[in-house]
């Protein structure tokens, strides 16, 4: 990714604030499955970073999981603190993880990865597991195969230098040696929609709230005429969502040293089980991630 192309993630990444709310109320949650695909069944120490406001956090605490949650916009961070007042929380990036060294059992992400400079951040993940853990992402993905879907997002358009930065975070994990093998698995699920849900999920997507005002009430009127056109007709009132999930268990040499969250760490374990799984290992290739719902 060139460093122009980083500066327009950068920005897009800190444009949720102002629609905080509007997220809170169009993004759809996780699948509980997917949650406890992506950390395990047994009770785990997670950090969670680009919690947002915290639609992936409730299904982990509601798991049994005691979980720290993190996200560097304040906005966001508040509507996550108003809903889970008990979570611990820090207004932090991925690539600054105010945490020590092998301190959690599992870093789990969910519709953010794509946002992290994977440089800086997959260092900080690999420090902050213990020997054994895993590193976990997770997107809710549009279902292109229901014609209404791919209406609403060819209306909606394409983010290309977001699009790229999805198949590079992927690639940036499949290659990274701090981490074993990825493995994958898809659970599909449902959003139920309404009138005005519809409105806020197209509101908080990022690239609409990049637009100037009139262009982005202008968007927002054509989501509310494809809306009123459906009808009830929209399958109904759900929208059909694939929650893609990879895992990746850091590898026996990620130790805190030389490089940040580089270095080796001592083999064996007393913490989760490692995150092999239904998926099966993966190289990254065979994943179709221009479906994945990034913005």
């Amino acid at each position: 990714m060139s460093s122009d192309d980083r500066r327009d993630v950068d920005r897009l990444a800190r444009s949720f604030g102002p629609v905080a709310e509007a997220y809170d109320r169009g993004r759809p949650s996780f699948p509980a499955d997917a949650a406890r695909w992506l950390v395990g069944r047994d009770a785990a120490t997670v950090l969670e970073l680009g919690a947002g406001t915290g639609k992936l956090t409730r299904e982990l605490v509601a798991l049994g999981h005691d979980v720290h949650a993190s996200d560097p916009d304040p906005d966001m961070l508040g509507i996550l603190k108003r809903h889970l007042p008990d979570v611990p929380t820090s207004e932090c990036s991925a690539e600054e993880i105010p945490l020590p060294d092998r301190s959690v059992d599992v870093v789990v992400a969910g519709q953010a990865f794509h946002w992290f400079d994977h440089d800086r951040a997959l260092p900080e993940i690999a420090r902050v597991l213990r020997p054994g853990g895993a590193l976990a992402v997770a997107w809710n993905n549009r279902n292109a195969k229901i014609p209404w879907v791919r209406k609403l997002w060819a209306l909606l358009g394409e983010q290309p230098t977001i699009k790229e930065g999805v198949d590079g975070s992927m690639d940036a994990l499949v290659t990274s040696p701090l981490f074993g093998y990825v493995d994958q698995h898809t659970y599909p699920h449902w959003q139920e929609i309404n009138r005005q849900s519809i409105v806020d999920l197209v509101a908080s997507r990022s690239y609409v709230t990049a637009l100037d005002a009139d262009a982005r009430a202008a968007k927002l009127a054509e989501v509310v005429a494809f809306y009123d056109d459906y009808g009830r007709g929209m399958d109904g009132m759900q929208l059909a969502y694939e929650c893609e999930c990879f895992r990746a268990e850091v590898a026996d040499h990620a130790e805190p040293g030389a490089t940040p969250g580089g270095g080796d760490a001592p083999s064996g374990s007393d913490g989760p089980d490692g995150p092999g799984g239904q998926g099966g290992p993966s190289d990254g290739t065979d994943t179709d991630m221009l479906l994945i719902d990034f913005r």
